[in-house]
């Protein structure tokens, strides 16, 4: 054996355990502070309703036994074995399983406007499963009912929507707990001034967001770390001090029991147990931002026992003291010991809420790549984990929402009922999506599908269902704001799809451009012209408007088309797809590039290099021979001489054929060509966009012009110019005005 390699090897490895060890320390700021602080409010608001008619040992017991169970099924067997496996090339959350339904089983509508993304080599490692009676069946029901299809977008909008309104409901819920604590010690304090302290702490934490999960990450792990550590020594001592047989209610017997004896109120109370998971989402959420093993590691070692033990001793102080059970975490922490514990509980709180607004970035990042959201800015914080991100305009509203239902609640019992009900809302969806999951990506059997579903999907619906019942008092915030955001992000995708059909169907051929030219004396000038456009072929009804009124364009023009695919990442090299529109003469090029939903866009300045320089190499990798030349998106190139080239229309652009491009054109001097590309390129740079305005038809429904003339118009105009968002320097740009009517 080399013992070169061997070192080489060992190196790498501790490199890896190292890395994965730094991620896990990393998570704890981030991932798992929602999760770790519901300690502070799970009892109090399960005791909250008419559970607290049944204050004996035997509900408190049952209690404790069902918060152990569904921490071990819920958040351990499913998230942790089944759903982080489900991850999409290291992506998780809502949207990234759907888009792993849309890649791989094609059940999606997204990618039907979008270039096809089979060539994407880096998620075509696998080996194809083979079909399976269940999963054919499954296709075969979703290929012949198209709204099918649309069920199941809006079925994964609607838990993104949930996401997101869990990311109002966290923190408010989490800190306002926490600081409710002071009033343990003054219980003359007025409510407003916990109100207004809970305020200023969430105003403090969204303003720390721009520095990026890596940091705060960083800043807030330690905290988390001595946040539990403190509950599960409280936990340890209170069990042994107040009461060492709370230990039997981690059998299953007691959950049987508490049900017999608390009956219909026992139903009622799983509305505030359901509080226990809260953050569990954001394990799968926020798995972009870190790695499989690094979540694993930090919620099994750390994470799982250490909420045990806190809700263990919480249960054995309440055994004893039952008169306390509306504040019985802060009476449970020793005097010694509680003005410290305080504060970390307020510093654990803004952990919490740290887990969920990530996982809300996240989201709302996959749904705007995917033409589900309006565009916003996202800005990567780190250069080394490309999921780590900051969306400015998501983190202000969000602060404002909160701090909005902080002031409109203020009560805890209450925002707990909203806060519980998006919650299981989310895991509800995620089980619906892993079943299709299994059956269609994975290829399993249709039975360990169901028996997932079965097993966890009943658990929850029991909590759904006691959720439910709570809407009039507080759940409905949740639904409302669910509502409000699934309809935009519907209009939004909607008016998205419209535009893009009416360009598809409006787009003009090369014969007409080409008679254009001979009939309005079109000059060419110096420079290259960017066309932008949603038109992957063809020429866009824009350029054509232009052209008829104002007849010149540069010498060297690309038809640029960004299209957004459901990949998380599309490898550089693979980014550009170039070729060529009409005869080489006229130096009219198409280039598609091609961005994974977690891809990091580029500053126009290396935009236009990797533009021109693919192009250069598009023209370099040419012959004068009149051959067919075979180019593949990789840079390696090969000849195949048995074709003729006769490229004059569209049909002879690009031909794809596993993960190559095939390009057909006639040849030309490829110095002079590239000497041509040089000088325009030293004659300045130019954009062109259109600035449409889109409209519904005359004849078109009330209900249609509405989306689209009130709706989508007041989106597309509040949102971020398509300009901006791309990058586009606006002392650049040309933008041709129209009207769509759709």
């Amino acid at each position: 054996m080399d013992p070169e390699a061997g070192s080489v090897t060992r190196e790498s490895r501790l490199k890896f355990y190292k890395a994965t060890l730094c991620l896990a320390y990393q998570s704890f700021g981030v991932v798992y502070g929602d999760l770790s602080s519901s300690p502070l409010y799970v009892y109090k608001s399960t005791f909250s309703g008419r559970l607290r008619l049944h204050e004996e040992d035997d509900e408190i017991l049952g209690v404790l036994s069902l918060v152990f169970w569904t921490l071990t099924l819920i958040p351990l067997c499913k998230y942790i074995i089944f759903v982080l496996g489900a991850d999409d090339n290291g992506e998780g959350g809502t949207f990234a399983l759907y888009s792993l339904l849309c890649r791989r089983a094609k059940l999606g509508l997204l990618s039907a406007s979008d270039a096809s993304d089979d060539d994407i080599s880096a998620y075509n490692s696998g080996l194809p499963r083979k079909e399976t009676v269940a999963s054919s069946i499954l296709k075969e029901f979703f290929d012949k009912y198209h709204s099918s299809r649309i069920v199941l977008l809006l079925l994964v909008l609607l838990g993104t929507s949930m996401v997101i309104g869990d990311g109002i409901l966290t923190p408010s819920m989490s800190v306002l707990s926490a600081v409710n604590g002071i009033r343990i010690k003054v219980p003359s304090l007025h409510e407003n001034y916990t109100v207004f302290i809970a305020g200023v702490i969430l105003v403090g934490l969204f303003a720390l967001q721009h520095f990026g999960t890596r940091n705060v990450g960083y800043l807030f792990a330690p905290i988390l770390l001595a946040w539990l550590f403190c509950i599960s020594v409280i936990g340890v001592y209170n069990t042994i001090y107040w009461n060492p047989h709370v230990v039997s209610a981690l059998s299953p017997y007691y959950v049987y029991n508490f049900f017999k004896k608390a009956g219909k109120d026992g139903w009622s109370s799983l509305g505030g147990i359901v509080l226990c998971i809260t953050g569990a989402e954001a394990m799968f959420a926020d798995l972009g931002h870190f790695s499989q093993l690094s979540i694993r590691i930090a919620f099994t070692v750390i994470v799982y026992p250490c909420l045990v033990l806190a809700y263990m001793g919480e249960a054995a102080y309440l055994s004893k003291h039952k008169e306390d059970l509306q504040k019985s975490f802060y009476k449970a922490i020793p005097e010694v010991v509680f003005w410290p514990v305080f504060i970390i509980a307020t510093l654990a709180t803004m952990v919490g809420s740290q887990a969920i607004i990530s996982g809300t970035f996240s989201v709302i990042s996959q749904c705007r790549a995917l033409k589900c959201f309006p565009r916003v800015k996202v800005v990567h914080t780190s250069n080394h984990i490309h999921g780590q991100i900051y969306i400015p305009e998501v983190n202000w509203i969000l602060m404002v929402l909160c701090l909005a239902v902080l002031v409109g609640y203020r009560d805890t019992d209450t925002i707990g009922n909203a806060y519980g009900l998006a919650v299981i809302t989310v895991m509800l969806v995620t089980t619906c999506l892993m079943f299709l999951v299994i059956v269609m990506v994975w290829k399993r059997n249709i039975l360990g599908a169901l028996a997932f579903v079965i097993v966890f999907g009943s658990v929850e619906l029991l909590y759904f269902s006691a959720c439910l019942a709570k809407v009039h008092k507080g759940g409905w915030f949740p639904l409302v704001l669910s509502l409000i955001l699934l309809s935009t992000m519907c209009i939004w995708h909607y008016g998205t799809l419209k535009k893009q059909a009416y360009e598809l169907n409006n787009r003009v051929c090369l014969d007409m451009l080409l008679s254009m030219g001979t009939n309005l004396g079109i000059n060419r000038v110096p420079g290259i012209g960017l066309i932008y456009s949603n038109v992957a072929t063809g020429v866009p009804p824009m350029f054509a408007h232009f052209v008829t009124n104002f007849p010149a364009f540069h010498r060297i023009l690309v038809f640029v088309t960004v299209q957004s695919l459901t990949v998380p990442k599309v490898p550089a090299n693979q980014r550009f797809v170039i070729s060529r529109i009409g005869p080489p003469e006229f130096c009219l090029f198409q280039c598609v590039v091609r961005y994974g939903y977690k891809d990091q866009r580029n500053d126009t300045h290396d935009f236009e290099n990797h533009l021109i320089e693919t192009v250069s190499e598009f023209l370099r990798n040419g012959n004068n021979d009149g051959e067919a030349f075979r180019w593949e998106t990789t840079n390696q190139q090969q000849s195949s001489p048995s074709d003729d080239v006769t490229a004059s229309s569209f049909e002879n652009v690009v031909s794809s054929e596993s993960s190559k491009k095939t390009v057909r054109f006639r040849g030309v001097g490829c110095s002079k060509e590239l000497e041509d590309l040089r000088e325009a390129r030293e004659s300045g740079l130019a954009y062109m966009m259109g600035s449409t305005c889109v409209l519904a038809c005359d004849t078109s429904s009330y209900l249609k012009k509405f989306a689209i003339n009130i709706v989508y118009g007041f989106l597309r105009q509040n949102c971020r110019h398509p300009a901006i968002a791309l990058g586009v320097p606006h002392t650049s740009l040309i933008e041709v005005g129209m009207v769509y009517r759709v």
